[in-house]
């Protein structure tokens, strides 16, 4: 990996988009230490304890949520308004033959309502977590304070999705999930950081709880890397044909079905719907008798979470994959291209057959994606040490470092310079 960032960085064009994209970076996290006017730190801060949702969101935006800066909604409104838009262009028909047979034009106009989508979700967001939280300072509790508050994180939220799109057209990589990737970075730093401060304090048991989190930090990289890289190549044989005086077809090749396809967003509607009853109770008041019983029997913490959670992760692993992998229209291409998988009939039996490996790769996904999410909780329960970091933070960061590199590959080997993966 040294060695291909080594010689990305001989290529001149390469070096501006790694230096763009570090400079765009960089003003990302300046931007969000600008704090929002008329906030209420101790009553923010107070109240991240009380909601795991919140907690999710900071954890995402790198702490800059605990400080209420202009950054503070970060990007989740922008990863929130493409998952309801993905729902969407499933459920309505309309949106669906937009996104399918809209071409590049659809596509752009999808982006277009994402992007709006994304302002005003981030404004009512906003809002609605500082009025739900008492977050603001007695003179700006008003119309126009709220107006205030809501429109400046929107904003806010709108230059960082500028920023990610300037990093995806000018420099290396996804803009938006280096965005997220610099946040989680940060969080692990700090959390490193902290550890080691308490092992030259001398804090009792410092020492364990550092080698803990770096051995463990360590593993789950390696394991999500290994696990995140896996595929299920399945052959393809397609049949020659001639058209004219031209012979076609004949050749060999392989679907590629990744084990990991369904990517984060399962750990995060399960943190969602885990998160969403204590969120709803506490805002009716922390003193009630279910808010109690919630926040003691079902906190994060507890075997009762643990267990829910890691089978709505299996559930949402499901559900997922059946609205984004369609073996009907991928049997159906074959056919009208002349391929077929050896040893598998056209039509029925293919789908049968690609629907049967996509259930196994989709359950091996699953229980590995509810046995990561509970790594963090049990170690916390098991020697009382604090994890810096969630699973679906460490997933997050590896595959955008992944992707990240695959990128530059990509543009070294057509520059004829050896790298990582080649390697």
């Amino acid at each position: 990996m040294g060695e291909t960032l080594r010689n990305a960085w001989r290529v001149p064009e390469l070096r501006k988009k790694l230096i763009y994209t570090f400079l765009m970076l960089l003003l990302f996290r300046l931007i969000g230490v600008v704090p929002v006017p008329g906030i209420d730190l101790n009553a923010i801060q107070s109240s991240i304890a009380n909601y795991d949702a919140l907690g999710l969101v900071n954890m995402m935006t790198g702490n800059q949520f605990s400080q209420m800066t202009i950054m503070a909604m970060g990007i989740t409104p922008y990863i929130n308004a493409s998952i309801i838009m993905q729902l969407l262009c499933v459920a309505i028909p309309a949106l669906e033959k937009l996104q399918k047979d809209g071409g590049e034009e659809g596509r752009k106009k999808i982006n277009r309502i994402t992007r709006y989508s994304t302002v005003v979700l981030a404004a009512l967001q906003a809002i609605g977590i500082i009025a739900g939280l008492n977050g603001l300072q007695s003179s700006y509790k008003n119309f126009w304070g709220y107006c205030t508050v809501g429109i400046i994180m929107a904003g806010g939220t709108a230059l960082a999705m500028w920023i990610g799109e300037r990093i995806t057209k000018n420099g290396i990589g996804n803009g938006i999930s280096l965005l997220i990737f610099a946040g989680i970075i940060s969080n692990l730093f700090n959390g490193i950081v902290a550890a080691v401060s308490n092992v030259f304090s001398n804090i009792p048991g410092a020492i364990s709880s550092l080698l803990i989190i770096l051995a463990t930090t360590i593993i789950i990289v390696a394991v999500v890397t290994f696990v995140d890289r896996g595929e299920r190549r399945i052959p393809v044989q397609y049949a020659k044909r001639v058209v004219g005086r031209k012979m076609y077809g004949g050749q060999s090749t392989h679907i590629p079905m990744k084990v990991l396809a369904v990517g984060v967003l399962p750990l995060i509607f399960a943190y969602s719907f885990m998160a969403f009853p204590g969120t709803i109770m506490a805002m009716f008041g922390t003193n009630s008798g279910a808010y109690k019983w919630w926040s003691t029997n079902m906190n994060q913490f507890t075997w009762g979470y643990m267990l829910l959670c890691a089978l709505l992760i299996v559930a949402f692993s499901y559900f997922y994959t059946a609205i984004t992998f369609n073996p009907q229209d991928i049997a159906k291409n074959l056919q009208q291209q002349g391929g077929h998988i050896p040893g598998i009939r056209s039509g029925q039996p293919t789908i049968e057959f690609l629907s049967r490996t996509s259930n196994r790769l989709t359950l091996f996904a699953a229980i590995f994606l509810a046995v990561l999410s509970t790594v963090p909780s049990v170690l916390t329960v098991w020697r009382s040490v604090s994890i810096p970091f969630g699973a679906s933070s460490i997933l997050i960061a590896v595959s955008v470092a992944l992707e990240s590199m695959q990128q530059i590959e990509a543009q070294l080997t057509m520059r004829h310079y050896k790298g990582f993966l080649q390697n």
